[in-house]
């Protein structure tokens, strides 16, 4: 049995004719009631969505809004940053809700429905807030409290010291045989034990009755410019000057046996340390023929007695090619330095510094005079095992040397350092003036 539309009285249906027929209109069968014509019964979508009850929005206060007040955007308010306190917290679970309106809904409900009400709630969005613990007598809420901290921690790191990375220096020679990577560090730690057996008092010059060290630095002075002539290897220069000062502090020497003791030194270090020795003729003639072969090779014979043949051991030369190269160095630096090493030779008060010592403190000065402020690395003072303090007496020395450099009748080795061979070091770079204040070393 078909079903009524009893209990949906108000929804109207689309009617079908009874039987088949054309297209004119006429009684439907068993009504009395006249049907529309084929074709004529659509109506439109406005009239049938009247008829259509809808179920009742499921907040209708916050469509229409409350009497006597505007309707509330739809659109989301932008939540308020700020902290929750105690005060702000307390007033917001005690606020009471908004009063229900009075009045009647606009449109009318389905019998047995009571209208929903919405809550309103508080315009703040707690989602993103953090509730903080803070007085009401504090200045400053806890949140910039602890805003500032972190500011202060990052400035704190911000100013801590770059820990500065300690170079692998043999790390680019791994491949070349001759730079034996594998016993570097060995050598050199010989080298050290070396140079203390090795170093000359720095009052052995009282012991000569005849020479003062004024003659010595004048000989030294003549054979920088002779090693230069000769266009000997640098090494040969100061294993010159090593032989001399330990045969001198062994050997009371005349006057007149000087420029041969000094003539003789440099013939035994060229055939140590050189490929193609200069004769003794060539030597002679360099001395103006003071001395004849005879008395070279016999002062020759005595030296080597007197030094018991040993001539390997470490000069300034080996010390200051590591550091140079522990400061990663470039041409004008490597000048500088063995310029002001150069000029160390002269000087006999320098006698009482160690070769690495010596080189180290080259290098410190040297980098300093180019930088014009202190500079040395952690790599360097590890390479060295020298700090900068260690370096104060013999760097304040070399600049005074460098001061004078150039005046007076010792100038073999400024003219040496002012050629282009040497990029014009000693014409070009002004001496160091301000490692000469205490402010410097503080």
């Amino acid at each position: 049995m078909a079903g009524t539309n009893e209990n949906l009285p108000d929804v109207i249906r689309p009617t079908r004719p009874q039987g088949g027929g054309g297209g004119g209109g006429g009684l439907k069968a068993g009504c009395g009631k006249p049907v529309a014509p084929l074709g004529q019964n659509r109506r439109a979508l406005s009239d049938i969505n009247k008829n259509i009850i809808r179920a009742p929005p499921a907040y209708p206060y916050a469509a229409n809004g409350l009497p006597g007040k505007k309707p509330i955007a739809t659109k989301k308010p932008v939540p308020v940053r700020r902290p929750i306190t105690r005060t702000i917290s307390a007033q917001t679970t005690t606020k009471p809700s908004l009063p229900l309106p009075t009045g009647k809904p606009s449109f009318p409900l389905p019998e047995g429905k009571k209208p929903k009400v919405q809550i309103i709630p508080d315009e703040i969005d707690t989602e993103d807030l953090n509730i903080i613990d803070v007085e009401d007598d504090f200045n400053a809420p806890m949140f910039v409290q602890h805003t500032e901290a972190m500011l202060d921690e990052i400035d704190k790191m911000d100013e801590d010291v770059y820990e500065e990375p300690l170079l692998d220096i043999d790390n680019a020679d791994k491949g070349n045989p001759l730079a034996v990577v594998e016993y570097i560090d060995e050598i050199f730690a010989h080298y050290r034990k070396q140079e203390v057996l090795t170093c000359v008092s720095p009052t052995y010059m009282s012991q000569q009755h005849d020479i003062t060290d004024r003659m010595r630095g004048i000989l030294i002075d003549w054979l920088v410019e002779v090693h230069y002539k000769f266009e000997l290897m640098e090494e040969t220069l100061y294993l010159t000057v090593n032989l001399i000062d330990r045969f001198l502090e062994r050997q009371t020497v005349s006057r007149k046996k000087l420029q041969l003791v000094g003539v003789t030194a440099m013939l035994l270090a060229c055939k140590y340390e050189e490929i193609s020795v200069p004769v003794v003729e060539d030597f002679i003639v360099i001395s103006d023929k003071a001395y004849t072969r005879s008395e070279v090779l016999d002062m020759e014979k005595v030296m080597v007695n007197t030094l018991q043949f040993n001539l390997s051991v470490p000069t300034p030369y080996v010390f200051t090619k590591r550091f140079l190269k522990a400061a990663q160095s470039q041409k004008e630096l490597e000048a500088l330095a063995f310029y002001l090493m150069d000029l160390c030779l002269v000087e006999y008060e320098m006698v009482k510094f160690p070769p690495s010592l010596l080189a180290a403190a080259a290098v410190f000065t040297a980098e300093c005079t180019l930088n014009g402020s202190k500079k040395w690395t952690k790599t360097t003072q590890l390479h060295s095992h020298y700090s900068q303090h260690q370096l104060l007496e013999c760097s304040k020395m070399m600049v005074s040397l460098h001061q004078k450099s150039g005046t007076g009748k010792l100038v073999s080795v400024f003219k040496k350092y002012g050629t282009s061979k040497y990029g014009h070091v000693a014409r070009t770079q002004s001496p160091a003036h301000f490692m000469l204040e205490p402010r410097f070393w503080d």
